[in-house]
């Protein structure tokens, strides 16, 4: 039977801990938006609480641009920048492209590079069986660098349209973001060249459902990835 954990500010004293020093969190996502939309609620509580959050997008979207004659990487690169600003996070960018996402030696290599220097304790990336292939691609670029360092760091999974991107995904754990969702919704709407007023709403509906599993307005499920540690945000 799946264990289902939910989270509130006044559920984990670690989390709360004013005093307690907080570590650094990387959260990947496939493309400009991806983090966003699935777990922008937390990492707005993430930097809320003090931790230093940096979201590590795969690549710069180059090819899903919704606007006539636009540069489409420079464009949602921006989206990107501003859509962190609000969230209190640091954007960082992969050197992958759009739609092309390679999984080899020397992308685990440069990967895990990329996240050594960070240094996270806690990473939270894309559920490694979404359909699109930048997704699973970031998905296992990051359990990768997890698995080398998983002694001191914890590795958890979120979702993304549940249904159309993300399949198979029943959370055991669940962030309350109630009070973070007016931040969330300005975040993605950050992301004006993608259509927020329609693909927002798929995204509402979906913590709106994950709250009323567990009792409030809007929350966030996550899995957290087999033989990882917890972590204070994600656990009891």
């Amino acid at each position: 039977m799946l264990r289902r954990t939910f989270l509130t500010y006044s559920g984990v004293a670690p989390f709360l801990d004013a005093t307690s020093e907080k570590g650094n969190v990387l959260v990947a996502g496939g493309h400009p938006g991806d983090p966003e939309y699935g777990c922008g609620g937390t990492i707005a509580k993430l930097t809320k609480a003090g931790y230093r959050v940096t979201i590590l997008y795969l690549n710069r979207g180059e090819k899903g641009c919704r606007v006539m004659n636009a540069d489409c990487g420079s464009l949602r690169t921006r989206e990107a920048e501003n859509a962190c600003r609000i969230l209190g996070a640091t954007p960082t960018f992969g050197k992958e492209v759009d739609g092309e996402a390679v999984v080899d030696n020397a992308a685990y290599s440069s990967f895990d590079e990329l996240i050594g220097s960070h240094r996270p304790e806690l990473i939270i990336t894309h559920w490694p069986i979404d359909n699109h292939r930048d997704h699973r691609a970031i998905s296992m670029l990051s359990y990768d660098a997890w698995h080398s360092r998983r002694a001191t760091c914890s590795l958890y999974y979120y979702e993304v349209t549940d249904g159309e991107d993300t399949v198979m995904f029943s959370p055991t754990y669940y962030v309350d973001i109630t009070a973070e969702e007016a931040l969330k919704r300005k975040a993605c709407f950050a992301h004006a060249s993608q259509s927020p007023e329609r693909f927002y709403k798929i995204q509402s509906d979906i913590t709106r459902f994950r709250g009323s599993q567990v009792g409030c307005v809007h929350a966030e499920g996550f899995i957290r990835c087999a033989g990882s540690r917890a972590h204070p945000i994600l656990t009891s």
